[in-house]
């Protein structure tokens, strides 16, 4: 189940809002009943509250987004630091290889997008 940050921040951009500062523009508060949270403040600007459909109807895409942003994180775990990367890319300069691309291939190969 995507979050409702993640839900709340769908429907902002594809409202035109790109940029939510969750301590001015809005306030969430779980009541620990097992509901999880609500939006209990809403503040933006020109932009009305959503409604409990209206948010569940970015469920999917909420999904989508979450699962990217955890392939991702695994790519840049995998990807390594900048200096193993660019000591790799000297490597292939100096020796006519593909070690960088062939790694890169296979960080990509491992952990595919949808």
């Amino acid at each position: 189940m995507a979050k409702l940050y993640t839900k709340i921040n769908l429907y902002a951009e594809s409202n035109g809002v790109f940029n939510l500062d969750y301590k001015k523009d809005l306030r969430l508060l779980d009541l620990s009943d097992g509901n999880g949270p609500k939006i209990v403040e809403w503040n933006v600007d020109g932009l009305s509250k959503p409604t409990d459909e209206q948010l569940e109807s970015y469920e999917t895409a909420g999904n989508t987004v979450e699962a990217e942003l955890v392939i991702d994180a695994t790519r840049r775990s995998q990807y390594g630091t900048w200096q193993q990367q660019m000591e790799m890319i000297y490597k292939d300069q100096k020796n006519g290889t593909t070690t960088f691309k062939d790694h890169c291939d296979k960080v990509r190969s491992d952990n595919p997008k949808e």
